[in-house]
């Protein structure tokens, strides 16, 4: 029987010249480079990763897990971490890499996910800010905003802020905080004088959540929509359908903890 070694790899990456994380025909994706530079590195050995969660084109990512298994011989820990970044692409970083066995599973395995959006709005910003940030043009009921996601803590039912839902969809989930802050995460010296942060946290996150979640506080802010309507869709038994998505730009994969 051959084999198989288990490794946990840490890493970080700038997802706005890529499509992605999956592997796609004929795109560039996440996935995809980190795999050449592996069979670079490792000389055609075999191997397989597997993410702790896919993102979107243009999702940038600040920390996350992937789960590696070799075949055919262990790693030698000792300065592959210096040889990985070397070969690895300008915008993707691994952080850490450590052993791990069998028994571990990425996917399976317990998460708690913290995700970031930034925006800044009026003014029009630097173009340099554009990977990171969603510029809105107009005026935002700011204290309308952040009443709004406070309220997402509330809910337990995601059908209305679930990508294209079917009957076969879980709408269960749990967001274990929510909220909307000025910006002192991300900084850069182009950044507009003030930017904001929607950060939620929680288990379980569906396809287009956080931009949908961001895409109706966009719409409250704008007065588009009414808190009280916005409350029915916190309410996910009322079935409401969405389709204002924000931006894949302005969200971040801040953190993963392994629960």
């Amino acid at each position: 029987m051959q084999q198989k070694y288990y490794y946990l790899v840490n890493l970080q990456y700038l997802g706005f010249r890529y499509h992605g994380w999956q592997k796609q025909p004929d795109v560039k994706t996440v996935e995809l480079m980190l795999n050449k530079t592996l069979n670079y590195i490792l000389e055609g050995k075999r191997f397989k990763c597997i993410a702790a969660g896919r993102t979107d084109a243009m999702v940038s990512v600040n920390q996350t897990y992937i789960e590696l298994f070799l075949y055919d011989e262990p790693l030698q820990l000792d300065g592959f971490l210096e040889l990985f970044n070397y070969n690895l692409p300008q915008d993707i970083r691994v952080l850490d890499i450590s052993e791990t066995s069998k028994d571990f599973n990425i996917i399976q395995h317990a998460k708690l996910k913290t995700y970031h959006y930034y925006f800044c709005y009026a003014q029009k910003m630097h173009p340099f800010s554009a990977p990171f940030m969603l510029n809105i043009r107009d005026n935002l009921d700011l204290d309308l905003m952040i009443s709004g996601a406070h309220l997402f803590s509330q809910m337990t039912d995601f059908y209305s802020f679930t990508f294209r839902p079917n009957n076969s969809t879980k709408f269960k989930g749990e967001i274990t905080s929510c909220s909307i802050e000025k910006n002192k995460v991300l900084q850069a010296n182009f950044f507009p004088e003030q930017s904001y942060v929607l950060k939620v946290k929680g288990k379980g996150f569906k396809r287009q959540q956080i931009r949908l979640m961001m895409g109706a506080l966009i719409d409250l802010g704008q007065h588009k929509i009414t808190l009280d309507y916005f409350k029915q869709l916190i309410d996910g038994k009322n079935r409401i359908k969405l389709s204002h998505v924000a931006p894949a730009s302005g969200l971040v994969l801040h953190k993963v903890e392994l629960v």
